[in-house]
């Protein structure tokens, strides 16, 4: 297994602590009011099995008698396109968001601030002045910890691939931005060599695992480091590696700690993933949501605004992000996450390792 000589680093955004004073609100809502949570896609399975199941407890928590429904476009713009209008139509108060394409999306927002329903960017951007609100970690910091430790687990002249997320999902440019931060001056100077790269259209990882064939069809599998941009890419990486025999044998980063994430990191096969805290995503966004809904502000949610695309200053809370690397990693996620257990991950091969063992 490798080990990474930088120990990992809980790296917290300014705005936790109103995260948490604003999960304590009791908002008192009219019987009736709706509000809706569009989801991009069922092929990362964090969407539904976190994100919306957090959401929809912090709702039930904080106001209990707001409705919330929940759709899922599985990768289809006109689908969530259209899923918003049924939303706007049945009289939604509120929109979370979670965009296929940040671009594309402008126009569930410009519908909903027409229909005078505010409209909240859940994870990814949406490129509208009309969008309300975003709720997302430092992904441009995350991407600079999934490069940092496939440096640090390789040496100079090495060849690295990069295995990049959708080319329509606004956050994947922002990983892959940080990534080059830490890795465009070793490629200039020669220290790494960029072997391959490629986008993963709709984070697919039958798209990346036919990338990564290519890259060491290519290389002739002369491939030392594997910068993939989510644990979907990084499975679908070490699936073409182990085919060749090198599955654990070449570092591979990641990002959203999913339970084959970690599984794959007991068996020394994927080394880092990136873990955000979902809980406080979806609580600070259900916290927004019923200010929303009651006609509030949210300025004391809020560190700043963030200019999107489209020129719009949206107002921004960050969240912390945590990079997971060996056992300890494994272990500081399955402690902070609650819908990951020591028992979900102990399953199939990694249920023999010494950390399930223990």
């Amino acid at each position: 297994m490798l080990n990474s000589s930088r120990r990992s680093a809980l790296k917290y955004g300014v705005g936790l602590a109103a995260m948490a004073a604003a999960l304590s609100l009791s908002a008192q809502a009219f019987a009736g009011d709706f509000v809706a949570m569009l989801l991009p896609e069922n092929v990362n399975p964090r969407w539904e099995s976190q994100d919306a199941r957090f959401f929809v407890e912090a709702m039930k928590e904080t106001a209990p008698n707001i409705e919330v429904e929940v759709f899922n476009a599985n990768n289809d713009t006109a689908t969530q396109q259209r899923q918003a209008e049924q939303a706007l139509t049945r009289g939604a108060k509120v929109l979370v968001v979670i965009p296929i394409d940040g671009e594309s999306a402008a126009i569930i927002a410009d519908s909903a601030a027409e229909a005078g329903v505010p409209t909240i960017a859940y994870d990814r951007m949406i490129h509208s002045k009309n969008t309300s609100f975003w709720v997302q970690a430092d992904l441009g910091a995350m991407g600079k910890s999934q490069a940092e430790h496939v440096v640090e687990n390789t040496k100079s002249g090495d060849t690295l691939v990069l295995l990049k997320g959708s080319p329509t999902d606004p956050n994947a440019a922002v990983i892959h931005n940080g990534q080059l931060e830490i890795l465009q001056p070793l490629f200039d100077s020669g220290e790494r060599v960029l072997g391959y790269e490629n986008w993963t259209q709709g984070w697919d990882p039958a798209i990346a695992r036919r990338s990564m064939d290519q890259a060491l069809t290519k290389l002739n599998n002369n491939v030392q480091g594997v910068v993939s941009s989510n644990d979907g890419n990084a499975g679908a990486a070490i699936a073409s590696l182990a085919e060749q025999g090198l599955a654990g044998k070449v570092p591979v980063s990641g990002l959203d700690a999913t339970v084959q994430a970690l599984q794959l990191i007991l068996l020394g096969e994927q080394t880092q993933t990136g873990w955000r805290p979902f809980k406080d995503m979806a609580g600070v966004t259900a916290s927004v949501t019923v200010r929303l809904v009651k006609g509030e502000g949210v300025d004391d949610l809020t560190q700043g605004t963030v200019k999107n695309a489209a020129d719009g200053d949206v107002p921004f809370v960050p969240v912390g992000h945590y990079s997971a690397v060996g056992e300890e990693g494994v272990a500081y996620v399955i402690e902070h996450d609650t819908s990951i257990s020591k028992d979900d991950v102990c399953q199939g091969a990694a249920a023999d390792t010494d950390f399930c063992k223990s």
